[in-house]
């Protein structure tokens, strides 16, 4: 059953620039769509979810996504919206990250299922490695014109910069390459449209105009916005850098913050762009969050349903409990069950000092945990004020003057937590 997979990209903010005649193309029958993704690391990041999310709606609409990875152009390097060239990477390192993004991928598209809408993965280099210099240019390059690649938007920008020393020729070809790869699936697997960003729409429209001068067939193209914050700043950018989707280089309760974090405005928009919710979901959730901004209902919708589909439903429930030790209401045990990586995680930043285990094994203080051993309080005599206040918590439980740290304290046997009031925090590293 084909559904209108061009009204479900419009109605969620996810179309930019179609060719005309794509949706009804669409709605004649099943068809295969690419989406071409860099692999320049060993796994994608959240600016990679769009073209993801739209091979997906792809696929649920009934048609056959194919995820290629730019092994070729990876080896090449897209101007498109850059001012210089990137690293270029061999061919293991090529083959490593392929496998890493495949993995990735699989828990968004169905690869395996043995329907004919079956996901495919295909790889340019495949393709590209057998070509020599002079067949290429004889049986692609002669078919378009210098004059045509150089009307561009990429390729004009990057010559008009003033801090642009100006495109290599290596450059200029990539759409060519990029081009010949829509030529090449067309032939190959009979995919007639390419997808990706409004950025990648010049290199897009290579592809059907040499299917159209070398095969005299008909190639589509259609493009989603770049995704933007309302504040300005990138999306998918912290200070700390990319928000990867590996949990090892962004920690799921890393990701599930970014989401989490998002402002109103954002939030309204992502919550189409980046689940699978339907129209009528959405558009209650965003007039329940609407009537009580303070309660994050949208955010931590979104967050929750993009860290399950990213990492795994345990993933989203540490997370979430992380959240509740950090901001809520939690308790002890809750805090102690924590591995030691995720209370780093958690209290990342947070003032350390380090004490002997003999030291709590003996019994230590609270007074001198405070002050003297640690230097979380100015002296002694603070120490009992704020502790005659009831203000100081070990682990999440409050304390008073005559308390004594022990060993029971211990969480995974290395840290007890400090703190004062609601945001002052302070660990105990126990050696």
């Amino acid at each position: 059953m084909i559904s209108n997979f061009v009204e479900e990209l419009q109605w969620r903010g996810m179309l930019h620039d179609i060719m005309p005649g794509t949706e009804e193309h669409l709605l004649s029958g099943m068809q295969s769509a690419y989406v071409g993704i860099d692999p320049t690391a060993d796994s994608l990041h959240i600016g990679h979810l769009v073209g993801v999310m739209m091979l997906r709606h792809f696929q649920l609409a009934g048609h056959r996504p194919l995820a290629l990875i730019g092994g070729a152009t990876g080896m090449i390097g897209d101007p498109s919206g850059k001012s210089s060239e990137r690293n270029l990477l061999d061919e293991t390192t090529l083959r490593v990250n392929q496998e890493a993004i495949q993995g990735q991928l699989s828990r968004f598209l169905e690869f395996d299922s043995g329907a004919k809408n079956a996901a495919l993965l295909v790889n340019n280099y495949d393709w590209m490695k057998d070509f020599n210099f002079l067949t290429f240019i004889r049986d692609v390059g002669k078919h378009i014109t210098v004059n045509y690649m150089m009307a561009k938007d990429s390729v004009r920008k990057r010559l008009s910069e003033e801090s642009s020393e100006g495109m290599s020729f290596t450059e200029f070809t990539y759409q060519l390459v990029q081009g010949y790869d829509f030529l090449h699936l067309y032939r190959k697997y009979d995919c007639t449209l390419q997808m990706g960003g409004s950025d990648q729409w010049g290199n897009i429209t290579t592809g059907t105009e040499l299917i159209r001068r070398i095969e005299g067939g008909k190639g589509y193209a259609l493009t989603c916005p770049l995704i933007t914050k309302a504040d300005g700043t990138k999306f998918g950018k912290t200070e700390s850098g990319n928000i990867w989707l590996d949990p090892h280089k962004t920690s799921p309760y890393r990701f599930y913050q970014y989401w989490l974090n998002t402002s109103d405005s954002d939030a309204e928009k992502y919550i189409k762009i980046f689940t699978f919710l339907s129209k009528e979901d959405i558009e209650t959730l965003v007039a329940t969050h609407r009537e009580a901004p303070h309660m994050r209902q949208l955010q931590r919708k979104l967050a929750e349903e993009l860290t399950v589909l990213v990492h795994s439903r345990e993933d989203l429930e540490n997370a979430e409990r992380a959240s509740e030790i950090l901001f809520g209401k939690s308790t002890s045990e809750a805090l102690k069950s924590l591995s030691s990586e995720l209370f780093l995680e958690i209290f990342d930043g947070v003032p350390q000092a380090r004490v002997p285990k003999q030291e709590i094994a003996e019994g230590l203080d609270i007074v001198g945990a405070l002050s003297a051993k640690t230097g979380f309080l100015k002296s002694n005599g603070e120490a009992r004020r704020e502790l005659k206040q009831q203000s100081i918590s070990v682990n999440k439980t409050r304390v008073g003057q005559d308390y004594t740290l022990s060993e029971a304290d211990l969480i995974q046997d290395r840290f007890i937590l400090l703190q004062r009031g609601k945001k002052n925090y302070f660990i105990l590293v126990v050696e």
